[in-house]
């Protein structure tokens, strides 16, 4: 219990799941029975699907979905066991379809999917202290080869840099037009992908020149935060709970995954970093780095970073922002907004 009291003070100001979350549609004649759901549901768990039938009408078959996908067929009010194990963390909505007197009607309703995982709370020490610099909004930060690379923020001084992070000494930089707000970075397949923040826009760059070989538009409605990659795809973020899984070939969105700790939901998921197949992530204004799997959303450690503020001499420093690892050394490497510092951590349980 206290690391979930623990967890919840990191994270103070994430909005909880509401609870009674389940919604009956808008619908006179059937209804789902939600009498028996509850306000949270696990991968371990399972539903029972069923109606109401308030006006005893003659019911000759139901289909019912599951987020639009048909997962069962019954023949009169008969009701459906559905397993939730391959279920996406999150909002599950339920649909019923059914049939009676030769006419059809709907009934909907939704419960939440919620993590099984209790975080594990992680450690860090320091290994060396480096230089940043102060004038730095970070937004994406991560390592190509042996060299750190930076992208940062606010309009009319976005910038991506690559430079040498002992002595912070510029190697190559390129300014981003003045319409755009920089965002997240990573480098896959010899290409350097880079977020832009409102504009909907991303560039992708030879990694070696750093020459623009095209611009692309997001092929969803999203908002460009954090950005990072498995080797194959890449992983986005876009100031909600969700991470993005993108082809980077195409550049079309192929999955997401739904971000939470415990039965609470993490929204304004940022920075990212592809760790040793997890993901570590900041999270907007909070000094904090969660661990989640890449695969079911479920966060599996916290880092609290509030003791590296501390270190931090810059009247005007800002959030805890950008995670590095070098693969060289198995580190990483943080820093945030205005920070004058990068810390090298490694971490522990």
């Amino acid at each position: 219990m206290k690391n979930y009291n623990f967890l919840f003070i990191i994270f103070l100001g994430i909005i909880l799941a509401n609870c009674g979350n389940t919604k009956n549609g808008e619908n006179s004649i059937f209804t789902f029975d939600n009498s028996n759901y509850k306000a949270h549901y696990t991968s371990d768990d399972a539903i029972s699907l069923g109606i109401l039938n308030p006006n005893s009408k003659e019911i000759d078959s139901i289909i019912y979905f599951v987020n639009d996908k048909k997962v069962g067929f019954k023949k009169g009010n008969e009701k459906l066991n559905f397993n939730l194990k391959d279920q996406k963390l999150g909002y599950q909505y339920l649909k019923a379809l059914v049939y009676f007197d030769g006419e059809n009607s709907e009934a909907t309703a939704r419960i939440e999917m919620v993590s099984n995982v209790q975080p594990k709370l992680l450690n860090y020490k320091i290994l060396n202290t480096y230089p940043h610099d102060p004038a730095s909004f970070t937004e994406g930060f991560e390592f190509y080869n042996d060299t750190l690379c930076e992208n940062t923020g606010q309009y009319g001084s976005s910038y991506f840099r690559k430079y040498d992070y002992k002595t912070g000494k510029i190697y190559k930089q390129i300014d981003l037009d003045q319409m755009y707000f920089g965002e997240g970075i990573t480098f896959i397949n010899g290409k350097l992908y880079q977020l832009t923040y409102k504009e909907k826009t991303g560039f992708i760059y030879d990694a070696k020149t750093l020459k623009l070989e095209k611009k692309f538009t997001y092929e969803k409605d999203i908002e460009g935060w954090g950005m990072t990659n498995d080797g194959t795809y890449i992983y986005q973020t876009d100031g909600t709970e969700k991470i993005w899984k993108m082809d980077p070939k195409t550049q079309k969105m192929i999955d997401y995954i739904n971000v939470y700790s415990a039965d609470s939901k993490i929204k304004a998921i940022n920075e990212l970093e592809w760790i040793n197949g997890k993901i570590y992530t900041n999270v907007w204004q909070k000094d904090a780095i969660a661990v989640v799997n890449p695969n079911t959303g479920s966060v599996e450690g916290i880092l609290n970073m509030s003791g590296l503020k501390k270190f931090i001499k810059n009247a005007n420093a800002d959030v805890l922002n950008g995670i590095a690892y070098n693969p060289k050394t198995k580190t990483i490497f943080v820093t945030g907004k205005y920070w004058d510092k990068t810390f090298e951590l490694i971490i522990t349980e």
